[in-house]
């Protein structure tokens, strides 16, 4: 296969290895992330493995570690094959480009077919990111896996566009959904040490169990030091690497980096087109994250948005084009839409609750700090209440993460109090309440874990009280009151 000069040119300069020389140095501090894609690898459970996640939190940085892993390991550097998809114009003019690309590394690198060289023990690895910028990816690898022996890993910060591929790819594929930092990672970056993750990446009945829950409890009890540095840094400068990385750095170059590098290239690029090549409206786009930001942790509605919107603008914005956009938004996972559970819901559907990939978005973009840590919100009380929302945002965010994990909130109905999170496995479900407070009233503050409880339809063994810090008040057996900083060791 004949590729232009430039793409060949690109293609060498992607994969140095070829030569013998060495690629781009990557950091020593590696997120868990980079164990759950070599698990799946390893496994072979299914050909390809996905990594969606929003844009700077890793991605590509962990595929190039597991890369070095392999080369270390022996693996011959003409066997892996590395295309960085991003905004290279020679690969946009090829149709088909992946399996052109393909075409190419087997005649002039591999020096074999892929099914040649997975026959004499030497299988090749292609590792594609940012897969979702070239158009009908999902079809031209499911023709690669179906054909050809090969294992490939796919990043991505598309979660509609990666999503379809999914749908497009069953059987075929493994998901991996990363977030920003976890606490145990935060804690690794700051350089506290290493602490094992509550929740390994071996399935979702550990959730169901009452037991889970309180050894999570328990950990954060024995490595309190360590949580309460790694959650105050999380306060301080929340989830991206970046912002931990470089530490050194204060937060208000931090945030600029973070506007630039997350917000803004995700509205200006990422968004900036739609389908037929049509422009979408960059002021409505900045002007719904900016309220998103506002109601995180909240379900204002569609309604709300497009009033509010209206007035801002001074634009002709209704609750249909406010939905469309938020869930652009939605779909570069810079927001999660929690959806109302719908086993309760009768006719009139509920809102959609907001929450951010991670509060430090918020602090960057509204240029607004809302502290986390306990005691920096004891020195400032009048905060508490957006600490709460944020709080909540955080537990949604986290949880959105979990794979295969059915997320859901469960607004009031008559007098059914409502249910911050709703957790599902299989047939039973976990009502996840979030009381951001210092002190909790052992009646009220459980109501909506009581009431869903003692609902049989439910199929809930107990509930969930996320507060400030540990206490003593909730009497009832049935809720396990976890600190949020100890929560945030699940993962």
């Amino acid at each position: 296969m004949k590729l232009s000069d430039p793409l060949v040119r690109d293609l060498r300069r992607m994969n140095p290895w070829w030569e013998g020389l060495p690629s781009k140095p990557q950091p020593e501090t590696r997120r868990h992330l980079v164990r759950s894609i070599q698990k799946r690898l390893n496994a072979k459970v299914a050909p390809i493995v996905v990594v969606r996640g929003p844009r700077q939190i890793g991605k590509t940085t962990a595929q190039m570690q597991v890369l070095e892993d392999l080369l270390s390991s022996g693996v011959e550097p003409r066997r892996i094959l590395r295309v960085q998809t991003d905004e290279l114009v020679e690969i946009e003019k090829l149709s088909e480009p992946i399996l052109r690309i393909v075409d190419w590394f087997e005649t002039s690198i591999l020096g074999m077919s892929l099914n040649e060289a997975a026959k004499v023990g030497r299988p090749a690895t292609i590792f594609l990111d940012e897969v979702q910028n070239l158009k009908d990816w999902a079809p031209q690898l499911k023709h690669l896996v179906d054909n050809s022996a090969v294992q490939i890993l796919v990043t991505g910060s598309s979660a509609l566009r990666i999503g379809l591929g999914r749908d497009s790819l069953a059987g075929r594929i493994s998901t991996i959904e990363a977030g920003v930092l976890s606490l145990t990672e935060i804690g690794l970056f700051q350089g506290l040490g290493a602490l094992e993750p509550g929740l390994r990446d071996n399935g979702l009945e550990p959730l169901v169990e009452h037991g889970f829950w309180h050894s999570l409890l328990e950990s954060g009890r024995k490595n309190s030091e360590f949580r309460d540095n790694a959650f105050r840094a999380f306060s301080e400068r929340g989830g991206y690497p970046f912002g931990h990385e470089r530490r050194e750095l204060p937060w208000a170059q931090v945030a600029d980096h973070l506007n630039e590098t997350v917000i803004k290239r995700v509205i200006e690029h990422d968004l900036r087109v739609g389908e037929r090549g049509r422009k979408r409206d960059q002021s409505l786009l900045e002007e719904l994250f900016r309220m998103a930001c506002r109601y995180v942790g909240q379900t204002p509605g569609y309604a709300l948005f497009a009033r509010e919107t209206k007035r801002s603008l001074d634009a002709n914005i209704g609750s249909q084009r406010v939905r469309q956009y938020l869930r652009f938004l939605s779909d570069t996972l810079l927001i999660r839409l929690v959806e109302p559970l719908e086993i309760r819901l009768k006719q009139r559907r509920g809102n959609s609750k907001i929450c951010l990939a991670d509060h430090g978005l918020r602090a960057s973009w509204l240029q607004e700090i809302i502290p986390l840590d306990p005691r920096e919100l004891e020195k400032n009380p009048h905060l508490t209440t957006l600490a709460g929302h944020l709080a909540e945002s955080a537990v949604g965010a986290l949880l959105a993460t979990i794979p295969a994990l059915d997320l859901a909130h469960l607004p009031a109905r008559g007098d059914d109090p409502e249910v911050d999170f709703i957790l599902t496995v299989g047939t039973r479900r976990i009502p996840l309440e979030v009381k951001y407070q210092r002190r909790i009233d052992p009646l009220a503050d459980t109501e909506g874990l009581r009431a869903f409880i003692e609902k049989k339809v439910n199929n809930a063994p107990f509930g969930l009280l996320i507060c400030q810090t540990e206490v003593s008040e909730v009497i009832d057996p049935r809720i396990v009151t976890i600190p949020l900083s100890s929560f945030m060791l699940l993962r």
